[in-house]
C-alpha cells in the first residue's frame, strides 16, 4: 500500500517550527502495517497545496494532511481540497455544537472565527476534535463518500476490494490534538478500510556497539532469512544502535520471529530494549524491581541523567535525587570531594568521580549512585586529557567502578551519548547482579 503525508504551513518551510508529525506519523503507521513512502511540506499557499495533494492522490492509497484546519486566514487546507475534490463545503451542525460547547466549558465567548471551522467538504467522514475546535475529516477521493457529519466508520459493501479510491485524510496541526484523534479515530478507520495490509516491524535497541560492528556482526547469519523476505535496517543514535526488521505478506510473523532470535543470540547483553523502549525506562524497571534506588552527581552533563530518568513514570519509586556540582566548590561542599584530589588530579580524573559517586550514595542514601565529570568542550582539553574526556563512576554497598570514556563531539551529542553510557553502565550491573 501506497501512503503519503503532506504537511501544510509556512512557518514549517521558515524553520519557525520543528516538524513533529513526520517522524510520529511514520512510526504510528508503521507499526499499524503501513509504510509511508513519501512525505513533503509545503507552505499555505493554494496553488502549492493544491499541487501537492492532486500528485499525491494519483500515486497513493492512503494521503494523510496536517495543519490548515483552523479558522485564521493562513488555514487553507479545508477549502483548497474541497475545491480541488469539486466537493461544497457544508456547515455541520455537529461540529457547530461541539465548538460552541468547548467555549462554553471555558466560559469563553466563541470568536466568530470558528464559524469557518463548521463548514465541513460533502461526503466527509468527521472527526470531532476533543482537545480543540477543528475537526479531523475523511475523504473518498473518487465517487464513494461517507455519511456527512457522522463519527461511526461505515460499513464497506466489500471489505476486500479488487480497486479502491484513495483515502484521503486531514488532520489538525496542533500535536496535541492531532495525536490523539489519529488514535482515537484514524486508527479504527485504517484497520477497517486497509485490514488485508500484512506489514510487521521489531525493532531491537542496543548499546555499547558501534553501527557498522553491528552489521558485521549481524549480517552473515541473517543473509539467508534475507533472501526469504526479512529486510533488516540500522539506526545509530547517539551512544545506541536499533536493529529494525520488517516482513510483509504471508509468514511475516515467522521471519521476524527467526531473525529476532538470530540478533538477540549475536548481540546478547548489548540489547537494552525493544520497539520505543529507551533505556532509562529499563533502568527504572529494573531498580523497581531489584527493590533498590539510585542518585547521581552529575557535572559534564549538567542534569541530563535525571531529566531522562524523570521522563519515566514511576521514577520516583527508584530515583531519590541528583546533584549538579559543576564548580570545584560545588563538588567539595554537596559532595565531600577532597580539595586534595581536585588539585592533584584534576576534576576531570577517575579520583574525583570515585568521590562524587561515593559521596552522592552516602548523602542521600541510595543502593547506587552514578557520577560522571568530563570535557564538553569545545576548549579546556590537554594532551593528555583532550576535549571529550569523560569519567563515568558508578558506587554500590561492595564497590565503585570508574570507566574512561572518550566523546569527542560537540556538546549537546557528547551529553547524550555519556548519559547513555553511564545508564548502560549501571544497567549491566543491574542484569549480572
Amino acid at each position: 500500500m501506497n501512503v503519503e503525508i503532506i504537511n501544510t504551513g509556512s512557518e514549517l518551510m521558515l524553520g519557525r517550527v520543528l516538524n513533529t508529525h513526520q517522524q510520529w506519523l511514520c512510526r504510528r503507521l508503521a507499526d499499524l502495517g503501513h509504510v509511508v513512502t513519501r512525505q513533503v511540506a509545503v507552505a499555505d499557499a493554494g496553488n502549492e497545496i493544491q499541487q501537492a495533494v492532486r500528485e499525491a492522490l494519483g500515486r497513493a492509497d492512503l494521503v494523510i494532511t496536517t495543519g490548515g484546519l483552523g479558522p485564521t486566514s493562513d488555514d487553507l487546507t479545508r477549502e483548497l481540497i474541497a475545491e480541488l475534490l469539486g466537493k461544497k463545503l457544508i456547515e455541520n451542525k455537529d461540529v457547530l455544537a461541539h465548538i460552541e460547547n468547548f467555549f462554553a466549558k471555558r466560559n469563553r465567548p466563541r470568536p466568530a472565527k470558528t464559524s469557518v471551522e463548521t463548514f465541513v467538504p460533502e461526503g466527509a467522514l468527521v472527526f470531532l476534535n476533543q482537545f480543540g475546535t477543528a475537526p479531523g475529516l475523511a475523504l473518498r477521493a473518487g465517487s464513494g463518500a461517507w455519511r456527512p457529519g457522522s463519527e461511526a466508520l461505515p460499513v464497506s459493501p466489500d471489505p476486500k476490494p479488487q480497486t479502491r479510491d484513495p483515502i484521503l485524510i486531514m488532520l489538525p496541526g496542533p500535536p496535541r490534538e492531532l495525536r490523539p484523534m489519529f488514535d482515537a479515530s484514524i486508527v479504527p478507520l485504517l484497520q477497517r478500510e486497509f485490514a488485508d495490509e500484512i506489514f510487521i516491524c521489531r525493532t531491537l535497541r542496543s548499546t555499547g556497539v558501534g553501527e557498522s560492528r553491528v552489521q558485521e556482526m549481524l549480517e552473515t547469519d541473517l543473509q539467508p532469512l534475507v533472501k526469504g523476505g526479512l529486510e533488516i535496517g540500522y539506526c545509530a543514535r547517539p551512544g545506541a544502535v536499533d536493529v529494525r526488521l520488517t516482513a510483509s505478506g504471508n509468514g511475516a510473523k515467522e521471519r521476524i520471529s527467526a531473525g529476532e532470535a538470530v540478533v538477540q543470540k549475536i548481540l546478547g547483553a548489548h540489547i537494552f530494549g525493544f520497539d520505543d523502549e529507551d533505556i532509562e525506562s529499563v533502568i527504572v524497571r529494573l531498580l523497581a524491581a531489584q527493590k533498590k534506588t539510585l542518585s547521581l552527581a552529575e557535572s559534564c552533563t549538567g542534569g541530563n541523567i535525571a531529566h531522562r530518568l524523570t521522563n519515566v513514570p514511576g521514577a520516583s519509586e527508584i530515583f531519590l535525587g541528583s546533584v549538579v556540582v559543576y564548580a570545584n566548590s560545588a563538588k567539595e561542599k554537596f559532595l565531600g570531594v577532597s580539595a586534595k584530589s581536585l588539585l592533584t588530579h584534576g576534576a576531570v580524573s577517575e579520583v574525583v568521580a570515585r568521590e562524587m559517586a561515593m559521596g552522592a550514595r552516602e548523602k542521600l542514601g541510595s543502593d547506587f549512585a552514578i557520577a560522571v565529570t568530563g570535557i564538553a568542550g569545545p576548549g579546556g582539553g590537554t594532551p593528555e586529557k583532550p576535549v571529550g574526556t569523560v569519567f563515568i563512576a558508578l558506587a554500590s554497598a561492595t564497590k565503585v567502578e570508574v570507566r574512561k570514556m572518550l566523546n569527542p563531539w560537540d556538546r549537546e551529542t557528547f551529553k547524550q551519548v555519556t548519559t547513555q553510557q553511564a545508564l548502560e553502565l549501571l544497567r549491566m550491573a543491574l542484569i549480572f547482579t
